[in-house]
C-alpha cells in the first residue's frame, strides 16, 4: 500500500494546472446511460473514483475507453440495469446510475452506497423524490429495487440536495410529463449535469436557481461530445495550501467564479489574490502568516463542506481563535484527530470546531480517513518542520490527480513511496 512522505518547510511556487471535477464529470458518465448512443467526454481527471464509474458502466454494458484525458463511452448495448455492492461499496457517487437507469430501462437495482469513512449521507431524499415520480421503490437485501417509468410532477426537497438533485434531474429527462424540482441544488456541478441532459435534448429551465423545471427528451441527440468544468474543490485546495505554507502560486485552468466564496475569505484574512478571468487564472501570494477567523459551510454559493478540512489546517496555525462550523454533514470531523497529532489544539463541541492558533506544526505519522482530511494532512505536513508520513492515501486518489506531483512541482518536497 503506497504512502506520501513529505518534508515541510519550503515554500510553494510556480504555475499549477487544475484537473476536471470529479463532482461533475461522475454524474455525467452516468448520463451517458439514458439515451443510447456514443460520447466524447473530455477534461476527465484520472481517478479512482473515475476508474470505479467506468468499471461500473462496463458491467452495465457499456463499452468505454479513456485516452488522454478524453473519454469515449458506448451505451447502445447497455442490458443490465444494477449496479453491484462491489463497486457501490467504494465510492457513493455510484447512486448516480438510479436516475439514468429509470429513464433508459424503467428498472434498476442498485446497492445501497458505501464511500468515505465519516458518518453516514441517507439517500432517503433519492427514494421519497423517486416514489413522489410514481415510481415502486423498495429494500431488497441492502439493494434498492425501482420499477416503472417516472412521471413529472412538483418534487419539493425540505433540504437541498446535491446527489437527489441530480437523480431527478436525470429520472425526470424522460419522464412522463415536465418534472419541476423546488429548493434545487444549485452547485456548478448540477449546472454542469444538466447542460449535458440539454446536449442530450431535455428540456430544463432555471439551473442555477432555486427552482428547476425539466421538459422530456422528444428528440434525442445519441452523438454528444462535453467538455468537463474545472475542479473548484481542487482549486480552492491549492489556494488554502499557497496561503498555509506561503509562497507564490499561479492556479490555472479554473473557474474564477466557482470560487468566489473561497477567494472572499481569503482577502479577509490578508491573502494576496489577482484574478484574471479572461485567462482562468488566478495568482496566488502568502508569507505564510494570517489571522484567524470564522467560517460555517453551507449549499453553494456558500462556503463548500469539501473544504473545510482543508481550511481546518491553514486555521490551526493562525494567529488567534476560531471556529469552524460544519452544516452539512455533521460528522465530518475525522481529520481532527490527525491534525491534533501535529500540534493542533482543536476542540470539537457538536458540529463546531473551536480552533486556538499555535506556532508550529510538527512532523507525524498520520493516517487518511477520507478524500477531504487527506489534502488537510497533505497541507499540514507541507507546513511542519521535518518529515511526516501519511498512510492509507487510496482516499486522496479518489479525488486528487497525482496530487504529489502537482506538490513537487511547485518545490514541495513530497513523494509517494510503497509501505
Amino acid at each position: 500500500m503506497d504512502k506520501l512522505v513529505a518534508v515541510g518547510g519550503k515554500q510553494l511556487n510556480g504555475e499549477v494546472d487544475i484537473s476536471g471535477s470529479k463532482n461533475a464529470v461522475l454524474p455525467i458518465m452516468t448520463a451517458t446511460l439514458i439515451v443510447a448512443g456514443n460520447y466524447k467526454i473530455n477534461n476527465v481527471p484520472d481517478l479512482r473514483d473515475t476508474r470505479t464509474m467506468v468499471r461500473l458502466l462496463e458491467i452495465i454494458g457499456a463499452k468505454v475507453d479513456y485516452t488522454n484525458k478524453t473519454l469515449t463511452i458506448d451505451t447502445r448495448n447497455c442490458d443490465n440495469p444494477s449496479a453491484p455492492y462491489e463497486l457501490v461499496k467504494t465510492m457513493r457517487a455510484s447512486f448516480y446510475v438510479l436516475g439514468p437507469l429509470l429513464s433508459r430501462f424503467h428498472y434498476s437495482e442498485v446497492s445501497l452506497p458505501g464511500g468515505c469513512a465519516w458518518g453516514p449521507r441517507p439517500v432517503d431524499f433519492h427514494i421519497k423524490a423517486l416514489r413522489e415520480m410514481d415510481v415502486d421503490v423498495k429494500l431488497d437485501k441492502g439493494n434498492i429495487i425501482a420499477e416503472g417509468q417516472p412521471k413529472g410532477g412538483d418534487i419539493i426537497f425540505k433540504k437541498k440536495s446535491v446527489g437527489a438533485t441530480g437523480n431527478v434531474l436525470m429520472a425526470a429527462t424522460k419522464a412522463a410529463g415536465k418534472t419541476k424540482i423546488i429548493n434545487a441544488a444549485k452547485e456548478p456541478e448540477i449546472i454542469a449535469l444538466g447542460e449535458f441532459l440539454i446536449k442530450l435534448g431535455a428540456r430544463i429551465k432555471g439551473l442555477g436557481t432555486d427552482n428547476i423545471e425539466i421538459t422530456p427528451i422528444k428528440n434525442e441527440n445519441n452523438n454528444v461530445e462535453f467538455d468537463v468544468i474545472p475542479d473548484r474543490i481542487e482549486a480552492g485546495t491549492f489556494m488554502i495550501a499557497v496561503a498555509t505554507i506561503g509562497g507564490e502560486v499561479s492556479i490555472k485552468k479554473i473557474n474564477c467564479s466557482h470560487l468566489d466564496i473561497v477567494t472572499n475569505f481569503l482577502k479577509k484574512i490578508d491573502i494576496d489574490i489577482k484574478i484574471n478571468k479572461n485567462k482562468n487564472s488566478l495568482l496566488i501570494k502568502s508569507d505564510g502568516k494570517y489571522g484567524a477567523i470564522n467560517i460555517e459551510t453551507s449549499e453553494y454559493p456558500g462556503f463548500p463542506t469539501d473544504l473545510q478540512a482543508q481550511w481546518m489546517a491553514m486555521m490551526i496555525k493562525a494567529r488567534g481563535d476560531s471556529t469552524i462550523k460544519e452544516n452539512i454533514y455533521s460528522d465530518r470531523f475525522t481529520h481532527i484527530s490527525e491534525l491534533i497529532r501535529m500540534g493542533a489544539n482543536v476542540r470539537l463541541k457538536k458540529e463546531t470546531a473551536y480552533i486556538k492558533g499555535v506556532n508550529q506544526i510538527y512532523p507525524a505519522p498520520v493516517m487518511c480517513t477520507d478524500i477531504r482530511a487527506s489534502a488537510a494532512l497533505v497541507i499540514s505536513a507541507l507546513s511542519a518542520d521535518g518529515q511526516s508520513e501519511i498512510s492509507r492515501i487510496y482516499h486522496i486518489d479518489r479525488g486528487y490527480e497525482k496530487i504529489e506531483n502537482k506538490f513537487s512541482q511547485l518545490g514541495a518536497n513530497i513523494k509517494r513511496v510503497k509501505s
